[in-house]
């Protein structure tokens, strides 16, 4: 899922193409995709684009008549800039906004079709989409503290709570985590001063750091490469692979349809923490540490 970097790079690329340009008609391939019904969604066609925000992982577009277009990509929804109205590919296309500057190509390739298209009149109606978490680039360390202890959840959870924390998600959370030296598993209420500390300069660092790596890779470009997974990432993404500080292999954690990357020697004192369908099914022969598993791995090598 795009997540604050892509999403503010997005804005960052948009604002120059279509800010002060006329939406002139919106084609839509899916009904499914529009979630809102009032104000009518042709009410925004012939409106001049005044500016661009981002509301936690959405990307508000406001027009004249105090309209706003929102578009929440979810997982596998992504923007494409091509020519005044380039066509759509029945496959993977799921709309295009057709401005005087050009046309903005959303699609999504995905079975399931989870991303959603808004259109809401005023702040009022801004306001009802956004989940309120905590804008962290713009909040001091008290803010963070209290945002995050908010509730005693793990560590993992309190981060890509989008009530909690605005536009993180799973991708940038494994980072934050990393680089902060702390396990996913661990609870919010359990930290001490120094690790509130050390989480807070992380996330600041990890989120500044990959807007300004995604800005110098895009150049005055429009981001057609938006991916979860990118080179140069500690842990995400990165099963089996050695971390980039310890040598250790990437560790995991799978759940639901998501799954945790975490490094043992960075961030667990060497503990394999449980994947909830593995441990399960192992029980008591689930390794607690990199020694005992692979030892495990190594007597099911072995000849019989």
């Amino acid at each position: 899922m795009p997540e604050l970097p892509d999403v503010l790079l997005y804005i960052e690329r948009l604002v120059p193409r279509i800010v002060g340009a006329k939406l002139e008609k919106i084609r839509l391939v899916s009904p499914f995709l529009l979630r809102t019904v009032d104000p009518p969604i042709r009410t925004a066609e012939g409106q001049t684009v005044l500016g661009l925000r981002r509301v936690g992982k959405r990307i508000a577009i406001g027009l004249e008549d105090d309209l706003h277009l929102v578009l929440h990509l979810m997982i596998a929804g992504r923007l494409r800039w091509r020519d005044r109205g380039a066509k759509l590919s029945r496959k993977v296309g799921l709309g295009a906004f057709d401005f005087t500057s050009g046309t903005l190509v959303l699609t999504e390739a995905s079975t399931k079709k989870r991303a959603g298209l808004y259109l809401v009149r005023g702040e009022a109606g801004l306001a009802a989409l956004d989940p309120g978490g905590l804008e962290v680039l713009d909040a001091d360390a008290v803010a963070f503290q209290a945002a995050l202890q908010r509730e005693n959840r793990t560590l993992k959870r309190a981060l890509t709570d989008p009530r909690l924390f605005s536009g993180i998600g799973n991708a940038y959370s494994d980072e934050i985590l990393h680089r902060a030296r702390l396990s996913p598993l661990q609870r919010t209420h359990q930290l001490d001063a120094g690790e509130i500390e050390r989480l807070h300069h992380a996330t600041v660092e990890t989120l500044r750091e990959w807007i300004d790596r995604l800005r110098a890779e895009v150049g005055d470009g429009f981001p057609e490469k938006v991916t979860a997974f990118r080179e140069g990432m500690a842990v995400h993404g990165r099963y089996r692979q050695p971390c980039p500080v310890c040598g250790q292999p990437v560790q995991r954690i799978v759940y639901a349809a998501n799954e945790c990357n975490y490094c043992p020697g960075c961030q667990t004192n060497g503990k394999l923490l449980a994947d909830r369908a593995l441990s399960r099914l192992l029980g008591d022969d689930w390794p607690r540490s990199l020694e005992e598993l692979e030892e495990m791995k190594a007597s099911r090598r072995a000849p019989a």
